[in-house]
């Protein structure tokens, strides 16, 4: 529990520094790493059903969806610091950070 809660802390802060980002520069233009374009070309490779807009945590959290996820992350072992890092997610992309429209992905 206490490896989770400073998972959530780090995740947390990151995550108001991503949306700090994102809401004053066109996210066209932004790259938050070197390896971007290769983590999203991989990401669409593995979920390419996968609608991102407006996230369902069954698709995130169940576990066929954790067989799938597992080794996208691996690959990005000592190419992303934090690389199995716990993430928060905006269940929908158009709304703000809220109890409600967050989901904490590990």
């Amino acid at each position: 529990p206490n490896v989770e809660m400073m998972w959530a802390m780090k995740a947390y802060q990151h995550a108001e520094v991503y949306f700090n980002l994102i809401s004053s520069v066109d996210p066209k233009f932004l790259n938050l790493t070197k390896v971007d374009d290769q983590i999203y070309g991989e990401f669409r490779k593995t979920f390419s059903d996968l609608k991102i807009d407006v996230l369902d945590p069954e698709e995130l959290k169940s576990e066929p969806a954790k067989e799938k996820w597992r080794p996208f992350c691996m690959q990005f072992e000592g190419v992303v610091e934090d690389f199995n890092y716990g993430t928060l997610l905006r269940l929908d992309c158009s709304k703000d950070y809220t109890e409600e429209n967050t989901i904490f992905g590990e």
